[in-house]
């Protein structure tokens, strides 16, 4: 096997398939093998964006190309210094977030968050379904920040980033550790995730909603299994997360659906079936992102787009142009979630009009923040006074 050493590429203006397939790869690297990826979202593992060069196997043609291991999950653990992320972002309906976990194993393609990998010297493809980080500090570092003399509660928001019930959570059990403290302090969460798992922390969480302190929204992209399976390889299926919906409801937890990403000509034409199956589950909100493709997400998603639908490649990549400009992503806020254009517009129009019919809310649910206790166990620095 020989490394070499190769600049990044520039953007390409594709004409056929063939130039498709071929563009990609020299824009992001070459496209791993199926049986290394076998169960993973993303086909490529291009180097980060703050890295100057990029190493590639190459078969010299002498027959030296070693065997790779195919890419396992590996979970280091990382130290943070705190546990709680603000942010001030107009078009988000929170101040304040935990991201138990960094990485997702569920490996869903078209993942936001993959970027976030490149901060760690990793690649936002494979690496960021692979190779995980686990903070088991967690508890004890919000623990000591809810104790910080002046704090005030706000709902804080668990699942924005990455999944806290991805399945490395079984073992580690580091979101069940925050929920306990957060229970115990009395402090409103707000959950997104895509797992059944959540269903195991059922009896924290009917606890504090009886006090109007949680709400858990499912991430449900679409009722086809097949096309879950190859967007999100290892998230609950479908039919698991409205299972999920309807536990929830019924142990008294209030609940919603979130229909994202919609990707124009590829599942967009099931929203408001999505909003129905969920309704019937017992979901009392419902929300829609459209599909977002920064940097290091867009080559990524075109491969995926490009190896299960290549027939429908051009039409999606249109119609996501259509409603960023003209280019695959616009990050200006306001835009980046709904898009812009006819038709994001009449995306939009078909959400309103399906979430009236089924009485489903955008954002209703206020969660009480008046219970609050501040923690005084381990880890809580004593008054001198």
């Amino acid at each position: 096997m020989i490394n070499l050493s190769l600049s990044r590429q520039a953007a390409f203006q594709p004409a056929n398939t063939a130039e498709l397939a071929d563009g990609l790869l020299k824009e992001s690297g070459v496209r791993i093998d199926i049986d290394r990826r076998r169960g993973r979202g993303a086909g490529l593992n291009p180097a980060g964006r703050f890295e100057s060069k990029e190493r590639e196997a190459l078969d010299d043609g002498w027959q030296t190309l070693e065997s790779l291991e195919p890419f396992r999950t590996e979970v280091q653990v990382e130290k943070p210094r705190s546990i709680i992320t603000r942010n001030d972002s107009p078009d988000v309906p929170f101040d304040r977030s935990i991201n138990p976990y960094r990485g997702c194993e569920h490996g869903c393609v078209y993942c936001f968050a993959r970027p976030s990998h490149d901060y760690m010297g990793l690649s936002a493809g494979l690496d960021f379904e692979a190779k995980l980080f686990a903070k088991p500090d967690a508890a004890r570092l919000l623990e000591r920040e809810l104790s910080k003399p002046g704090y005030k509660p706000k709902t804080i928001a668990i699942g924005t980033n990455t999944d806290p019930y991805q399945p490395i959570e079984k073992e580690w059990r580091i979101m069940r550790q925050i929920l306990e403290v957060l229970s115990t302090a009395n402090h409103p969460v707000s959950i997104v995730t895509k797992s059944a798992l959540v269903m195991r922390d059922i009896d924290l969480l009917s606890k504090m909603a009886e006090k109007g302190l949680a709400k858990v929204a499912l991430s449900v992209t679409t009722l086809d299994r097949k096309l879950a399976r190859l967007m999100e390889p290892r998230a609950s299926t479908p039919t698991r997360r409205l299972e999920a919906i309807r536990a929830l409801t019924e142990a008294g937890v209030p609940t919603a659906v979130l229909a994202a990403p919609m990707i124009p000509a590829l599942n967009d034409h099931e929203l408001e079936r999505i909003l129905d199956a969920a309704a019937a589950a017992g979901a009392r909100e419902a929300n829609y992102i459209l599909l977002r493709l920064p940097f290091e997400v867009s080559p990524l998603f075109r491969d995926w787009l490009l190896r299960n639908y290549p027939d429908r490649y051009r039409h999606v990549m249109n119609l996501v142009r259509s409603m960023r400009g003209g280019k695959d992503y616009d990050a200006e806020f306001g835009k980046r979630m709904k898009g812009a254009g006819p038709y994001a517009w009449q995306l939009h129009r078909r959400f309103e009009l399906a979430a009236k019919k089924l009485d489903l809310r955008r954002r209703g649910i206020q969660l009480n923040t008046d219970l609050f206790v501040p923690p005084s166990g381990y880890g809580v620095q004593l008054s001198l006074l």
